[in-house]
Protein backbone atom coordinates (compact mmCIF):
# COMPACT_ATOMS: atom_id res chain seq x y z
CA UNK A 1 0.00 0.00 0.00
CA UNK A 2 1.13 3.60 -0.55
CA UNK A 3 2.30 5.58 2.51
CA UNK A 4 -0.35 7.14 4.72
CA UNK A 5 -0.22 9.83 7.39
CA UNK A 6 -0.64 7.04 9.95
CA UNK A 7 2.43 5.19 8.64
CA UNK A 8 4.48 8.42 8.88
CA UNK A 9 3.27 9.04 12.43
CA UNK A 10 4.27 5.50 13.37
CA UNK A 11 7.70 5.93 11.75
CA UNK A 12 10.00 5.78 14.79
CA UNK A 13 12.70 8.02 13.33
CA UNK A 14 10.41 10.94 12.47
CA UNK A 15 8.89 11.54 15.93
CA UNK A 16 5.74 13.19 14.53
CA UNK A 17 2.86 14.17 16.83
CA UNK A 18 -0.77 14.47 15.77
CA UNK A 19 -2.36 17.78 16.82
CA UNK A 20 -5.59 17.67 14.73
CA UNK A 21 -7.52 15.39 12.35
CA UNK A 22 -6.74 12.15 14.23
CA UNK A 23 -9.61 10.34 12.47
CA UNK A 24 -8.24 11.01 8.96
CA UNK A 25 -4.75 9.57 9.19
CA UNK A 26 -5.48 6.66 6.85
CA UNK A 27 -5.43 8.92 3.78
CA UNK A 28 -2.70 7.99 1.26
CA UNK A 29 0.14 10.49 0.78
CA UNK A 30 1.18 11.06 -2.86
CA UNK A 31 4.12 13.31 -2.00
CA UNK A 32 5.67 15.54 0.67
CA UNK A 33 6.10 19.17 -0.40
CA UNK A 34 7.74 22.15 1.36
CA UNK A 35 6.30 25.62 0.71
CA UNK A 36 6.39 28.82 2.74
CA UNK A 37 4.13 30.69 0.35
CA UNK A 38 1.13 32.41 1.84
CA UNK A 39 -0.95 30.70 -0.86
CA UNK A 40 0.71 27.48 -2.16
CA UNK A 41 -2.54 26.18 -3.68
CA UNK A 42 -1.65 26.98 -7.34
CA UNK A 43 1.32 24.62 -7.00
CA UNK A 44 -0.60 21.72 -5.45
CA UNK A 45 -1.95 18.68 -7.35
CA UNK A 46 -3.78 17.03 -4.45
CA UNK A 47 -2.70 14.24 -2.13
CA UNK A 48 0.34 16.10 -0.73
CA UNK A 49 1.59 16.43 2.84
CA UNK A 50 2.51 20.14 3.03
CA UNK A 51 5.46 20.99 5.28
CA UNK A 52 5.79 24.56 6.67
CA UNK A 53 7.58 26.67 9.30
CA UNK A 54 5.07 29.56 8.98
CA UNK A 55 7.88 31.86 7.85
CA UNK A 56 5.43 34.12 5.95
CA UNK A 57 2.25 33.37 7.84
CA UNK A 58 0.60 35.06 10.76
CA UNK A 59 -0.13 31.71 12.38
CA UNK A 60 -1.63 33.38 15.47
CA UNK A 61 -4.42 35.12 13.49
CA UNK A 62 -7.54 32.88 13.75
CA UNK A 63 -9.28 34.36 10.68
CA UNK A 64 -6.13 34.15 8.51
CA UNK A 65 -5.57 30.53 9.57
CA UNK A 66 -9.17 29.55 8.80
CA UNK A 67 -8.81 30.95 5.27
CA UNK A 68 -5.39 29.29 4.84
CA UNK A 69 -6.50 25.84 6.01
CA UNK A 70 -9.74 25.99 3.99
CA UNK A 71 -7.76 26.70 0.79
CA UNK A 72 -5.44 23.78 1.50
CA UNK A 73 -8.30 21.37 2.10
CA UNK A 74 -10.06 22.56 -1.02
CA UNK A 75 -6.90 21.89 -3.07
CA UNK A 76 -6.77 18.27 -1.88
CA UNK A 77 -3.86 18.62 0.55
CA UNK A 78 -4.14 15.58 2.85
CA UNK A 79 -2.09 16.87 5.78
CA UNK A 80 -0.09 19.78 7.17
CA UNK A 81 3.29 19.31 8.91
CA UNK A 82 4.34 22.22 11.15
CA UNK A 83 7.96 22.47 12.29
CA UNK A 84 8.22 23.79 15.88
CA UNK A 85 11.29 25.47 17.32
CA UNK A 86 11.95 27.48 14.17
CA UNK A 87 9.60 30.48 13.94
CA UNK A 88 7.24 29.25 16.64
CA UNK A 89 8.19 27.25 19.70
CA UNK A 90 4.87 25.43 19.42
CA UNK A 91 1.99 25.31 16.99
CA UNK A 92 -0.24 28.35 17.52
CA UNK A 93 -3.71 27.57 18.81
CA UNK A 94 -5.25 29.51 15.91
CA UNK A 95 -3.80 27.02 13.42
CA UNK A 96 -4.72 24.01 15.58
CA UNK A 97 -8.32 25.24 15.89
CA UNK A 98 -8.58 25.93 12.13
CA UNK A 99 -7.25 22.47 11.25
CA UNK A 100 -9.57 20.81 13.76
CA UNK A 101 -12.52 22.76 12.41
CA UNK A 102 -11.72 21.81 8.76
CA UNK A 103 -10.84 18.19 9.59
CA UNK A 104 -7.33 18.58 8.13
CA UNK A 105 -4.70 16.41 9.87
CA UNK A 106 -2.03 18.59 11.52
CA UNK A 107 1.30 17.01 12.43
CA UNK A 108 3.85 18.58 14.74
CA UNK A 109 7.40 18.16 13.44
CA UNK A 110 10.13 18.40 16.11
CA UNK A 111 13.15 20.61 15.41
CA UNK A 112 15.48 17.62 15.24
CA UNK A 113 13.48 16.12 12.35
CA UNK A 114 14.38 17.82 9.07
CA UNK A 115 11.78 18.10 6.35
CA UNK A 116 14.16 16.18 4.10
CA UNK A 117 13.82 13.13 6.36
CA UNK A 118 10.03 13.22 5.93
CA UNK A 119 10.37 13.58 2.15
CA UNK A 120 12.79 10.64 2.06
CA UNK A 121 10.43 8.51 4.13
CA UNK A 122 7.52 9.27 1.79
CA UNK A 123 9.66 8.64 -1.29
CA UNK A 124 10.99 5.35 0.11
CA UNK A 125 7.50 4.16 0.99
CA UNK A 126 6.20 5.03 -2.49
CA UNK A 127 9.13 3.23 -4.12
CA UNK A 128 8.58 0.19 -1.92
CA UNK A 129 4.89 0.16 -2.79
CA UNK A 130 5.67 0.40 -6.50
CA UNK A 131 8.22 -2.40 -6.18
CA UNK A 132 5.67 -4.59 -4.43
CA UNK A 133 3.14 -3.79 -7.15
CA UNK A 134 5.59 -4.62 -9.93
CA UNK A 135 6.68 -7.82 -8.19
CA UNK A 136 3.07 -8.82 -7.63
CA UNK A 137 2.32 -7.96 -11.26
CA UNK A 138 5.09 -10.21 -12.53
CA UNK A 139 3.91 -12.99 -10.24
CA UNK A 140 0.36 -12.52 -11.54
CA UNK A 141 1.65 -12.59 -15.11
CA UNK A 142 3.43 -15.88 -14.49
CA UNK A 143 0.34 -17.38 -12.89
CA UNK A 144 -1.95 -16.15 -15.67
CA UNK A 145 0.41 -17.51 -18.31
CA UNK A 146 0.56 -20.87 -16.56
CA UNK A 147 -3.22 -21.05 -16.32
CA UNK A 148 -3.61 -20.03 -19.97
CA UNK A 149 -1.23 -22.78 -21.08
CA UNK A 150 -2.74 -25.49 -18.91
CA UNK A 151 -6.45 -24.67 -18.76
CA UNK A 152 -6.94 -22.23 -21.64
CA UNK A 153 -8.99 -19.02 -21.43
CA UNK A 154 -11.26 -20.44 -18.71
CA UNK A 155 -8.29 -21.04 -16.41
CA UNK A 156 -6.94 -17.58 -17.16
CA UNK A 157 -10.28 -15.99 -16.26
CA UNK A 158 -10.35 -17.87 -12.96
CA UNK A 159 -6.82 -16.74 -12.09
CA UNK A 160 -7.56 -13.13 -13.05
CA UNK A 161 -10.75 -13.04 -10.96
CA UNK A 162 -8.70 -14.19 -7.98
CA UNK A 163 -6.00 -11.58 -8.63
CA UNK A 164 -8.42 -8.65 -8.74
CA UNK A 165 -10.76 -10.04 -6.05
CA UNK A 166 -13.71 -9.73 -8.40
CA UNK A 167 -15.19 -11.47 -11.42
CA UNK A 168 -14.28 -11.76 -15.08
CA UNK A 169 -16.05 -12.61 -18.35
CA UNK A 170 -14.98 -13.35 -21.91
CA UNK A 171 -17.17 -12.42 -24.91
CA UNK A 172 -16.90 -13.76 -28.45
CA UNK A 173 -16.92 -11.79 -31.70
CA UNK A 174 -20.71 -11.48 -31.63
CA UNK A 175 -20.81 -10.12 -28.08
CA UNK A 176 -22.11 -13.35 -26.53
CA UNK A 177 -20.71 -14.56 -23.20
CA UNK A 178 -18.21 -17.40 -23.72
CA UNK A 179 -17.02 -17.98 -20.14
CA UNK A 180 -17.12 -16.35 -16.71
CA UNK A 181 -15.28 -16.73 -13.43
CA UNK A 182 -16.67 -17.45 -10.93
CA UNK A 183 -19.70 -19.15 -12.47
CA UNK A 184 -22.13 -16.94 -10.54
CA UNK A 185 -20.94 -13.97 -12.61
CA UNK A 186 -22.78 -15.24 -15.69
CA UNK A 187 -25.91 -13.16 -15.06
CA UNK A 188 -23.90 -10.01 -14.42
CA UNK A 189 -21.89 -10.57 -17.58
CA UNK A 190 -25.04 -11.06 -19.65
CA UNK A 191 -26.29 -7.61 -18.61
CA UNK A 192 -23.35 -6.00 -20.42
CA UNK A 193 -24.35 -7.07 -23.94
CA UNK A 194 -25.23 -3.54 -25.07
CA UNK A 195 -21.98 -2.09 -23.69
CA UNK A 196 -19.94 -4.83 -25.38
CA UNK A 197 -21.75 -4.09 -28.66
CA UNK A 198 -20.80 -0.42 -28.42
CA UNK A 199 -17.19 -1.30 -27.61
CA UNK A 200 -16.98 -3.59 -30.66
CA UNK A 201 -17.88 -0.70 -32.94
CA UNK A 202 -14.59 0.99 -32.04
CA UNK A 203 -11.25 0.02 -33.54
CA UNK A 204 -9.06 -2.12 -31.28
CA UNK A 205 -7.59 -1.59 -28.79
CA UNK A 206 -10.51 0.01 -27.01
CA UNK A 207 -11.73 0.09 -23.42
CA UNK A 208 -14.61 1.46 -21.39
CA UNK A 209 -15.66 1.68 -17.74
CA UNK A 210 -19.25 1.09 -16.66
CA UNK A 211 -20.87 0.58 -13.32
CA UNK A 212 -19.91 2.16 -10.02
CA UNK A 213 -21.50 5.25 -8.47
CA UNK A 214 -21.97 6.95 -11.86
CA UNK A 215 -23.91 4.05 -13.39
CA UNK A 216 -26.93 2.83 -11.45
CA UNK A 217 -27.43 -0.08 -13.88
CA UNK A 218 -24.43 -1.94 -12.44
CA UNK A 219 -23.39 -2.25 -8.78
CA UNK A 220 -19.80 -3.15 -9.62
CA UNK A 221 -17.14 -1.07 -11.29
CA UNK A 222 -16.65 -2.90 -14.61
CA UNK A 223 -13.86 -2.44 -17.11
CA UNK A 224 -14.39 -3.63 -20.68
CA UNK A 225 -11.43 -4.25 -22.99
CA UNK A 226 -11.48 -5.26 -26.66
CA UNK A 227 -9.24 -8.13 -27.75
CA UNK A 228 -7.57 -8.38 -31.13
CA UNK A 229 -5.38 -6.26 -33.37
CA UNK A 230 -7.61 -5.91 -36.44
CA UNK A 231 -10.17 -3.25 -37.30
CA UNK A 232 -12.96 -5.39 -35.87
CA UNK A 233 -12.23 -6.68 -32.33
CA UNK A 234 -12.27 -10.46 -32.10
CA UNK A 235 -13.48 -10.66 -28.51
CA UNK A 236 -13.89 -8.65 -25.31
CA UNK A 237 -12.89 -9.00 -21.65
CA UNK A 238 -14.93 -7.72 -18.70
CA UNK A 239 -13.41 -7.25 -15.24
CA UNK A 240 -15.77 -6.45 -12.37
CA UNK A 241 -14.53 -5.21 -8.99
CA UNK A 242 -15.92 -3.42 -5.97
CA UNK A 243 -13.54 -0.46 -6.44
CA UNK A 244 -10.92 0.92 -8.81
CA UNK A 245 -8.00 -1.36 -9.63
CA UNK A 246 -4.67 -0.92 -7.88
CA UNK A 247 -1.29 -1.04 -9.55
CA UNK A 248 -0.81 -4.80 -9.08
CA UNK A 249 -4.33 -5.53 -10.28
CA UNK A 250 -3.74 -3.30 -13.30
CA UNK A 251 -0.63 -5.32 -14.21
CA UNK A 252 -2.69 -8.51 -13.97
CA UNK A 253 -5.44 -7.13 -16.25
CA UNK A 254 -2.93 -5.94 -18.85
CA UNK A 255 -1.24 -9.34 -18.80
CA UNK A 256 -4.59 -11.07 -19.30
CA UNK A 257 -5.42 -8.78 -22.23
CA UNK A 258 -2.07 -9.59 -23.88
CA UNK A 259 -2.50 -13.35 -23.38
CA UNK A 260 -6.09 -13.38 -24.61
CA UNK A 261 -5.15 -11.24 -27.61
CA UNK A 262 -2.40 -13.72 -28.48
CA UNK A 263 -4.98 -16.48 -28.19
CA UNK A 264 -7.45 -14.70 -30.47
CA UNK A 265 -4.75 -13.87 -33.03
CA UNK A 266 -3.58 -17.47 -32.98
CA UNK A 267 -7.19 -18.49 -33.46
CA UNK A 268 -7.31 -16.15 -36.45
CA UNK A 269 -4.33 -17.92 -38.02
CA UNK A 270 -5.92 -21.28 -37.35
CA UNK A 271 -9.16 -19.99 -38.79
CA UNK A 272 -7.35 -18.95 -41.97
CA UNK A 273 -5.88 -22.44 -42.26
CA UNK A 274 -9.31 -23.98 -41.66
CA UNK A 275 -10.76 -21.75 -44.36
CA UNK A 276 -8.19 -23.03 -46.86
CA UNK A 277 -9.09 -26.61 -45.95
CA UNK A 278 -12.76 -25.69 -46.10
CA UNK A 279 -12.35 -24.24 -49.58
CA UNK A 280 -10.76 -27.51 -50.75
CA UNK A 281 -13.52 -29.56 -49.11
CA UNK A 282 -16.18 -27.39 -50.74
CA UNK A 283 -14.60 -27.76 -54.19
CA UNK A 284 -14.57 -31.54 -53.79
CA UNK A 285 -18.21 -31.61 -52.72
CA UNK A 286 -19.26 -29.46 -55.68
CA UNK A 287 -17.23 -31.70 -57.98
CA UNK A 288 -19.21 -34.73 -56.79
CA UNK A 289 -16.39 -36.23 -54.71
CA UNK A 290 -17.89 -36.53 -51.20
CA UNK A 291 -15.58 -39.38 -50.17
CA UNK A 292 -12.48 -37.32 -50.97
CA UNK A 293 -14.04 -34.35 -49.15
CA UNK A 294 -14.55 -36.45 -46.01
CA UNK A 295 -10.98 -37.72 -46.20
CA UNK A 296 -9.57 -34.18 -46.37
CA UNK A 297 -11.90 -32.78 -43.70
CA UNK A 298 -11.26 -35.58 -41.20
CA UNK A 299 -12.84 -34.65 -37.86
CA UNK A 300 -12.56 -30.91 -38.52
CA UNK A 301 -16.24 -30.47 -39.32
CA UNK A 302 -17.62 -33.25 -37.17
CA UNK A 303 -20.67 -34.90 -38.67
CA UNK A 304 -21.54 -31.94 -40.89
CA UNK A 305 -20.70 -33.84 -44.08
CA UNK A 306 -22.78 -36.85 -43.07
CA UNK A 307 -25.99 -35.19 -41.85
CA UNK A 308 -28.41 -33.07 -43.88
CA UNK A 309 -27.00 -29.59 -44.33
CA UNK A 310 -27.96 -26.38 -46.09
CA UNK A 311 -25.86 -24.18 -48.32
CA UNK A 312 -25.79 -20.43 -47.72
CA UNK A 313 -24.53 -18.16 -50.48
CA UNK A 314 -24.16 -14.47 -49.59
CA UNK A 315 -23.06 -11.49 -51.64
CA UNK A 316 -22.92 -7.76 -51.23
CA UNK A 317 -26.04 -6.07 -52.55
CA UNK A 318 -23.96 -3.18 -53.92
CA UNK A 319 -20.77 -3.03 -55.96
CA UNK A 320 -18.93 -1.01 -53.29
CA UNK A 321 -20.42 -1.63 -49.83
CA UNK A 322 -19.60 0.93 -47.18
CA UNK A 323 -18.86 -1.72 -44.59
CA UNK A 324 -18.22 -5.46 -44.39
CA UNK A 325 -21.61 -7.15 -44.90
CA UNK A 326 -20.08 -10.55 -45.66
CA UNK A 327 -17.97 -10.39 -42.51
CA UNK A 328 -21.07 -9.51 -40.51
CA UNK A 329 -23.12 -12.49 -41.72
CA UNK A 330 -20.11 -14.79 -41.28
CA UNK A 331 -19.81 -13.58 -37.71
CA UNK A 332 -23.49 -14.26 -37.05
CA UNK A 333 -23.38 -17.80 -38.49
CA UNK A 334 -20.10 -18.83 -36.85
CA UNK A 335 -20.99 -17.40 -33.44
CA UNK A 336 -24.38 -19.11 -33.38
CA UNK A 337 -22.80 -22.42 -34.39
CA UNK A 338 -20.10 -22.06 -31.72
CA UNK A 339 -22.61 -21.33 -28.97
CA UNK A 340 -24.70 -24.38 -29.86
CA UNK A 341 -21.74 -26.70 -30.48
CA UNK A 342 -22.58 -27.15 -34.18
CA UNK A 343 -20.03 -27.72 -36.93
CA UNK A 344 -19.98 -25.11 -39.67
CA UNK A 345 -17.96 -24.66 -42.87
CA UNK A 346 -17.52 -21.04 -43.98
CA UNK A 347 -15.58 -20.25 -47.16
CA UNK A 348 -15.00 -16.69 -48.45
CA UNK A 349 -14.90 -16.73 -52.24
CA UNK A 350 -13.85 -13.27 -53.36
CA UNK A 351 -16.98 -11.14 -53.43
CA UNK A 352 -19.07 -14.09 -52.21
CA UNK A 353 -19.39 -16.08 -48.99
CA UNK A 354 -20.41 -19.76 -48.99
CA UNK A 355 -21.35 -21.64 -45.83
CA UNK A 356 -22.47 -25.19 -45.07
CA UNK A 357 -24.61 -25.28 -41.93
CA UNK A 358 -26.54 -27.98 -40.10
CA UNK A 359 -30.14 -28.22 -41.30
CA UNK A 360 -32.48 -27.02 -38.58
CA UNK A 361 -29.57 -25.81 -36.45
CA UNK A 362 -28.83 -22.58 -34.62
CA UNK A 363 -26.72 -21.18 -37.46
CA UNK A 364 -29.62 -21.33 -39.94
CA UNK A 365 -31.97 -19.75 -37.40
CA UNK A 366 -29.46 -16.98 -36.58
CA UNK A 367 -28.95 -16.20 -40.27
CA UNK A 368 -32.71 -16.00 -40.85
CA UNK A 369 -33.20 -13.84 -37.74
CA UNK A 370 -30.38 -11.54 -38.79
CA UNK A 371 -31.86 -11.16 -42.28
CA UNK A 372 -35.31 -10.50 -40.83
CA UNK A 373 -33.84 -7.71 -38.71
CA UNK A 374 -32.27 -6.15 -41.78
CA UNK A 375 -35.55 -6.47 -43.68
CA UNK A 376 -37.41 -4.78 -40.83
CA UNK A 377 -34.90 -1.94 -40.63
CA UNK A 378 -35.05 -1.47 -44.40
CA UNK A 379 -38.84 -1.32 -44.29
CA UNK A 380 -38.63 1.22 -41.46
CA UNK A 381 -36.51 3.45 -43.67
CA UNK A 382 -32.94 3.14 -42.39
CA UNK A 383 -30.45 1.71 -39.96
CA UNK A 384 -31.32 1.12 -36.33
CA UNK A 385 -29.15 0.58 -33.32
CA UNK A 386 -29.39 -1.06 -29.95
CA UNK A 387 -30.98 -4.30 -28.92
CA UNK A 388 -29.69 -7.24 -26.95
CA UNK A 389 -27.54 -8.79 -29.62
CA UNK A 390 -25.96 -8.53 -33.00
CA UNK A 391 -28.69 -10.52 -34.71
CA UNK A 392 -31.33 -8.29 -36.27
CA UNK A 393 -29.21 -5.14 -35.90
CA UNK A 394 -28.28 -2.70 -38.63
CA UNK A 395 -25.55 -0.15 -38.30
CA UNK A 396 -26.23 3.53 -38.91
CA UNK A 397 -25.68 4.28 -42.56
CA UNK A 398 -26.95 0.83 -43.61
CA UNK A 399 -23.51 -0.81 -43.49
CA UNK A 400 -24.85 -4.29 -42.90
CA UNK A 401 -28.00 -3.71 -44.92
CA UNK A 402 -25.93 -4.07 -48.11
CA UNK A 403 -26.40 -7.83 -48.15
CA UNK A 404 -28.24 -10.47 -50.18
CA UNK A 405 -28.43 -14.15 -49.17
CA UNK A 406 -29.69 -17.35 -50.78
CA UNK A 407 -30.44 -20.49 -48.75
CA UNK A 408 -30.75 -23.96 -50.27
CA UNK A 409 -33.09 -26.77 -49.32
CA UNK A 410 -31.68 -29.54 -47.06
CA UNK A 411 -29.23 -31.78 -48.88
CA UNK A 412 -26.54 -34.38 -48.32
CA UNK A 413 -22.93 -34.62 -49.56
CA UNK A 414 -23.93 -36.33 -52.81
CA UNK A 415 -26.31 -33.49 -53.68
CA UNK A 416 -23.99 -30.65 -52.61
CA UNK A 417 -23.69 -29.29 -56.16
CA UNK A 418 -27.47 -29.21 -56.53
CA UNK A 419 -27.82 -27.45 -53.16
CA UNK A 420 -25.23 -24.88 -54.20
CA UNK A 421 -27.21 -24.23 -57.38
CA UNK A 422 -30.39 -23.87 -55.34
CA UNK A 423 -28.72 -21.30 -53.08
CA UNK A 424 -27.52 -19.36 -56.13
CA UNK A 425 -31.01 -19.37 -57.61
CA UNK A 426 -32.50 -18.17 -54.33
CA UNK A 427 -29.85 -15.45 -54.11
CA UNK A 428 -30.66 -14.32 -57.65
CA UNK A 429 -34.34 -14.06 -56.78
CA UNK A 430 -33.54 -12.18 -53.55
CA UNK A 431 -31.49 -9.66 -55.52
CA UNK A 432 -34.29 -9.14 -58.08
CA UNK A 433 -36.93 -8.75 -55.41
CA UNK A 434 -34.85 -6.44 -53.23
CA UNK A 435 -34.89 -8.95 -50.40
CA UNK A 436 -32.10 -9.74 -47.93
CA UNK A 437 -32.70 -13.51 -47.81
CA UNK A 438 -34.72 -15.97 -49.89
CA UNK A 439 -34.97 -19.71 -49.23
CA UNK A 440 -35.13 -22.05 -52.21
CA UNK A 441 -38.01 -23.91 -50.60
CA UNK A 442 -40.03 -20.70 -50.70
CA UNK A 443 -39.64 -20.60 -54.47
CA UNK A 444 -40.90 -24.15 -54.88
CA UNK A 445 -43.81 -23.68 -52.46
CA UNK A 446 -44.89 -20.26 -53.67
CA UNK A 447 -46.26 -18.84 -56.90
CA UNK A 448 -44.26 -18.20 -60.04
CA UNK A 449 -45.92 -14.82 -60.42
CA UNK A 450 -43.48 -12.87 -58.19
CA UNK A 451 -40.70 -14.02 -60.52
CA UNK A 452 -42.33 -12.15 -63.38
CA UNK A 453 -41.39 -8.84 -61.81
CA UNK A 454 -37.96 -9.01 -63.42
CA UNK A 455 -37.34 -6.11 -65.86
CA UNK A 456 -36.25 -8.49 -68.63
CA UNK A 457 -39.53 -10.45 -68.32
CA UNK A 458 -41.55 -7.25 -68.44
CA UNK A 459 -39.68 -6.06 -71.51
CA UNK A 460 -40.37 -9.40 -73.25
CA UNK A 461 -44.06 -9.21 -72.34
CA UNK A 462 -44.40 -5.64 -73.59
CA UNK A 463 -42.74 -6.56 -76.88
CA UNK A 464 -44.85 -9.67 -77.40
CA UNK A 465 -48.18 -7.95 -76.73
CA UNK A 466 -47.43 -4.53 -78.21
CA UNK A 467 -49.10 -5.25 -81.58
CA UNK A 468 -52.27 -6.47 -79.88
CA UNK A 469 -52.45 -3.39 -77.65
CA UNK A 470 -51.94 -1.14 -80.69
CA UNK A 471 -54.79 -2.95 -82.51
CA UNK A 472 -57.13 -2.54 -79.53
CA UNK A 473 -56.24 1.16 -79.27
CA UNK A 474 -57.85 1.74 -82.74
CA UNK A 475 -61.21 0.57 -81.40
CA UNK A 476 -61.46 -2.36 -83.82
CA UNK A 477 -61.81 -5.02 -81.14
CA UNK A 478 -60.67 -6.22 -77.74
CA UNK A 479 -58.08 -8.83 -78.63
CA UNK A 480 -56.03 -8.67 -75.38
CA UNK A 481 -59.03 -9.27 -73.09
CA UNK A 482 -60.34 -11.97 -75.43
CA UNK A 483 -56.97 -13.73 -75.46
CA UNK A 484 -56.78 -13.60 -71.67
CA UNK A 485 -60.29 -15.07 -71.29
CA UNK A 486 -59.65 -17.81 -73.87
CA UNK A 487 -56.33 -18.85 -72.26
CA UNK A 488 -57.81 -18.80 -68.74
CA UNK A 489 -60.53 -21.22 -69.96
CA UNK A 490 -57.91 -23.54 -71.54
CA UNK A 491 -59.27 -22.88 -75.07
CA UNK A 492 -62.91 -23.71 -74.23
CA UNK A 493 -64.86 -21.50 -76.66
CA UNK A 494 -68.25 -21.48 -75.01
CA UNK A 495 -66.96 -20.79 -71.49
CA UNK A 496 -64.60 -18.04 -72.63
CA UNK A 497 -67.27 -16.43 -74.83
CA UNK A 498 -69.70 -16.44 -71.91
CA UNK A 499 -67.08 -14.70 -69.72
CA UNK A 500 -66.73 -12.01 -72.38
CA UNK A 501 -70.43 -11.77 -73.15
CA UNK A 502 -69.95 -12.41 -76.89
CA UNK A 503 -70.89 -15.18 -79.31
CA UNK A 504 -68.38 -18.02 -79.70
CA UNK A 505 -68.04 -17.23 -83.42
CA UNK A 506 -66.97 -13.70 -82.48
CA UNK A 507 -64.35 -15.14 -80.16
CA UNK A 508 -63.09 -17.51 -82.87
CA UNK A 509 -62.72 -14.57 -85.24
CA UNK A 510 -60.76 -12.61 -82.64
CA UNK A 511 -58.37 -15.51 -81.98
CA UNK A 512 -57.72 -15.80 -85.75
CA UNK A 513 -56.89 -12.08 -85.75
CA UNK A 514 -54.48 -12.65 -82.83
CA UNK A 515 -52.70 -15.34 -84.85
CA UNK A 516 -52.57 -13.10 -87.92
CA UNK A 517 -51.19 -10.11 -86.02
CA UNK A 518 -48.61 -12.11 -84.04
CA UNK A 519 -47.75 -14.44 -86.88
CA UNK A 520 -47.89 -17.40 -84.48
CA UNK A 521 -50.28 -20.34 -84.06
CA UNK A 522 -52.30 -20.70 -80.87
CA UNK A 523 -52.25 -24.47 -81.42
CA UNK A 524 -48.59 -24.40 -80.24
CA UNK A 525 -48.51 -24.98 -76.44
CA UNK A 526 -45.27 -22.98 -76.13
CA UNK A 527 -46.96 -19.98 -77.76
CA UNK A 528 -49.93 -20.25 -75.40
CA UNK A 529 -47.56 -20.48 -72.40
CA UNK A 530 -45.56 -17.43 -73.47
CA UNK A 531 -48.68 -15.38 -74.09
CA UNK A 532 -50.16 -16.34 -70.72
CA UNK A 533 -46.96 -15.38 -68.86
CA UNK A 534 -46.78 -12.13 -70.82
CA UNK A 535 -50.36 -11.29 -69.82
CA UNK A 536 -49.55 -12.07 -66.18
CA UNK A 537 -46.37 -9.98 -66.27
CA UNK A 538 -48.15 -6.94 -67.68
CA UNK A 539 -51.05 -7.36 -65.26
CA UNK A 540 -48.59 -7.28 -62.31
CA UNK A 541 -47.31 -3.80 -63.23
Amino acid sequence: MPPTLASLVHHSALKLTVRAGEDRLDVPVRWAHVSELADPVPYMEGGELLLITALKLDAEDPEAMRRYVKRLAGAGVVGLGFAVGVNYEEIPEALVDAAQEEGLPLLEVPRRTPFLAISKAVSAAIAADQYRAVTAGFAAQRELTRQALTDGPEGLLTALASQVDGWTALYDASGAVVATAPEWAGRRAARLTAEVERLRERSAPASAVVGGPEHSDHDDRIELHSLGTGRRPRAALAVGTASALGTAERYAVHSAIALLTLTTERSRSLQAAEQRIGAAVLRMLLAGEPDHARAVAGDLYGGLLDAPFRVIVAESATAKPSGDPLGAVSEVVESAAARSGEAVLVVPEGERLVALVVDGGAAVAACAQYAAGLEGARAAGGGVRGGAGREGRVREGGEEDELVVGLSAPAGPIAAAAAYKQAEQALSVARRRGRVLVEHEQLAAGSVLPLLGDDAVKAFADGLLRALHEHDATGRGDLVASLRAWLSRHGQWDAAAADLGVHRHTLRYRMRRVEEILGRSLDDPDVRMELWLALKATAAE
